[in-house]
């Protein structure tokens, strides 16, 4: 079970936006991004195809810390008829890079492991809280809670990341 403090994007969407490429505001230009919105990890979930693919939406992210959500369809579904882990690691993964990226360098993956908690089913909605636990020189450390939109944890994820510089 999580210590953190319960995060007032845990319930069911909002109806707030998920952060995808900006649509166009009808005059062909681009509508004036949204101040909370400007920071490098946007940028990089519009060009994240395989999460977007899954259908995975940015919830938030600022200051080292993330939200993002996933709905768990059939296609997920493993032979135990429950979410293969390989899906909630992505969803996990998704939200450290979100959390690691808002500082703005490139910041990539270093490794990461999860624990696999209970089990999601077909339909869940899941959300996965990234935070930020320390940053040291080029690298850090993520941890990453999922949960059930009733508050369930489904995962714990530790992220380390890397900033590149060029290499």
């Amino acid at each position: 079970m999580s210590d953190r403090p319960p995060h007032p994007d845990w319930g069911e969407p909002t109806g707030r936006e998920s952060a995808t490429v900006p649509e166009p505001d009808g005059s062909g230009h681009r509508s004036a991004p949204d101040p909370q919105r400007c920071n490098a990890a946007y940028d990089m979930f519009a060009a994240d195809v395989a999460s977007r693919t899954l259908g995975i939406e940015l919830v938030e992210a600022a200051a080292g810390a993330a939200v993002a959500r996933m709905r768990v369809t059939g296609a997920m579904v493993n032979g135990h008829g429950i979410a293969h882990g390989g899906y909630l690691f992505l969803l996990a993964d998704t939200a450290f890079a979100l959390a690691g990226n808002s500082h703005g360098p490139v910041t990539v993956a270093a490794g990461g492991d999860i624990i696999f908690v209970r089990p999601a089913r077909e339909g869940d909605l899941l959300l996965a809280h990234a935070v930020e636990r320390l940053r040291y020189g080029r690298s850090g450390i993520y941890d990453v809670t999922v949960t059930r939109t009733d508050g369930a944890v489904i995962a714990e994820f530790r992220g380390r990341s890397r900033v590149l510089n060029g290499d």
